[in-house]
C-alpha cells in the first residue's frame, strides 16, 4: 500500500553537469562522461532506497533533458541547426532541434541506463520516456507538416524502445506528457491515442505523468494565471480512464487542482503528487501523510501511489534529498494510519 516513487528526474551532481538548470551542460565528455553518468545514477538509486521509496528510477542522470535525451538517438532530426521556438503554447522559448526527414531509431536509446538500474536495486524499477504529444511540442517540424502524423511516428519509435526496456527487466514504463495540460482538447482527441500507440504490446505496468511543469519561473508565472481552480485535468482524465494505461500521475500538494477530479480516474492507479517541486520548503512526513489522507476520499487505498508533483531536476541537490526522505517517511506514516 502507498508505494512511493518519484515522477522522474533528479538533480545532477555538480561534478556531472551544471546545477539548478533545466538544460545543463555536461562537465566532461567521452568515456569520462559515461562513467560520471553511471556514478550519478548509482548515487541516486541508493538515495531513493535510503529514503524508503518503493519504486526506483534512474533520476534521468544520463539525459540533458527529458525529451532531448530520447531524440538524440533518432534519425531524421537535425541537432546541428537548432532554432528558437515557443513551447507549451509559447509559455517559454527553447532552442530545439528540427525534424527534417523520416523518423527512425539509430538503435537502442536507454539500454545502458535501464540495465544499470535493474542491476543496482532489488526493488521495483521505473523508467521514463517522453510522450509523443510532448515531443511534438518540443521540436520544430520541417518535414511532416502534421502534428498528429508526426506524433504517431514518434509513438512508433517510443514503442520500440519501450518494448526493449521491458525486456531489460523494467517494471514500470512511464510516459511524460505535460503537453496534455496545455492542449487539453487535442490531448483528449488524439494525444491519448498516440500514447496508447507508444504503449502498445507492453505487459509491464504502464504510466503517464501529467504535471504543471518543473519549478522554473516560467511555469510559476503560468500557474499564477490559472485562477483559483486548475481544471485542466478534467478534459483529459475521462479519455485516460477509458485507455489501456495503468497509472496516471497528477499534481496535488500546493496546487489548485480540485482533488475530486481524481474520481474521473476510476479503475486506474493514481500517482498523487505529495511533494511540491516549485518550492525549496521541505515537506514534513505529517504533511505528506495528510495529502495522502485527503486523496483517499477519491482514490482507493490499493490504487494510491504517493509521488513527487514533477521532476526535481532544477532543484538544489540537498533540498531534493530531504524531499525524498519526507516522501518516504510520509508514505510510511500513512500506512500506519490507514492499515497498510
Amino acid at each position: 500500500m502507498f508505494a512511493a516513487t518519484i515522477a522522474g528526474s533528479l538533480p545532477k551532481p555538480a561534478w556531472l553537469a551544471e546545477t539548478r538548470k533545466l538544460w545543463p551542460q555536461w562537465k566532461s565528455g567521452g568515456d569520462e562522461l559515461a562513467q560520471a553518468k553511471a556514478d550519478a545514477t548509482l548515487l541516486w538509486i541508493k538515495a531513493q532506497e535510503d529514503a524508503g521509496l518503493d519504486v526506483i528510477g534512474d533520476g534521468e542522470q544520463s539525459r540533458q533533458h527529458f525529451v532531448h535525451g530520447f531524440l538524440e538517438q533518432v534519425e531524421g532530426i537535425d541537432f546541428a541547426h537548432k532554432v528558437k521556438m515557443g513551447i507549451r503554447d509559447n509559455r517559454y522559448d527553447a532552442m530545439v532541434p528540427q525534424v527534417v526527414a523520416p523518423l527512425r531509431l539509430k538503435g537502442r536509446v536507454h539500454a545502458a541506463e535501464a540495465r544499470l538500474l535493474r542491476g543496482a536495486t532489488r526493488r521495483r524499477t521505473k523508467f521514463t520516456l517522453p510522450g509523443p504529444m510532448t515531443i511534438v511540442d518540443t521540436v520544430a517540424d520541417r518535414f511532416y507538416n502534421d502534428r498528429v502524423r508526426m506524433a504517431m511516428a514518434f509513438a512508433e519509435l517510443l514503442n520500440q524502445e519501450a518494448l526493449a526496456l521491458q525486456d531489460d527487466g523494467v517494471d514500470v514504463i512511464q510516459f511524460d506528457e505535460p503537453a496534455f495540460n496545455v492542449y487539453m482538447k487535442d490531448a483528449a482527441d488524439w494525444g491519448v491515442q498516440a500514447l496508447e500507440r507508444a504503449a502498445q504490446g507492453l505487459r509491464c505496468t504502464t504510466a503517464v505523468h501529467i504535471c504543471y511543469g518543473y519549478g522554473i519561473q516560467a511555469n510559476v508565472d503560468w500557474k499564477a494565471t490559472l485562477g483559483e481552480q486548475w481544471r485542466q485535468y478534467e478534459q483529459v482524465f475521462p479519455a485516460l480512464a477509458r485507455s489501456r494505461i495503468d497509472q496516471v500521475s497528477l499534481e496535488c500538494f500546493h496546487s489548485h487542482v480540485p482533488p475530486e477530479l481524481m474520481k474521473l480516474l476510476d479503475g486506474k492507479d493514481v500517482m498523487v503528487g505529495v511533494i511540491d517541486v516549485a518550492s525549496d520548503e521541505i515537506e514534513t512526513p505529517e504533511q505528506v501523510a495528510a495529502t495522502i489522507g485527503e486523496a483517499l476520499k477519491y482514490v482507493p487505498a490499493g490504487r494510491l501511489l504517493p509521488c513527487t508533483n514533477c521532476g526535481l531536476a532544477p532543484m538544489d541537490r540537498e533540498v531534493a534529498l530531504r524531499k525524498l526522505r519526507a516522501l518516504g517517511l510520509g508514505a510510511a506514516l500513512a500506512r500506519e494510519r490507514h492499515g497498510g
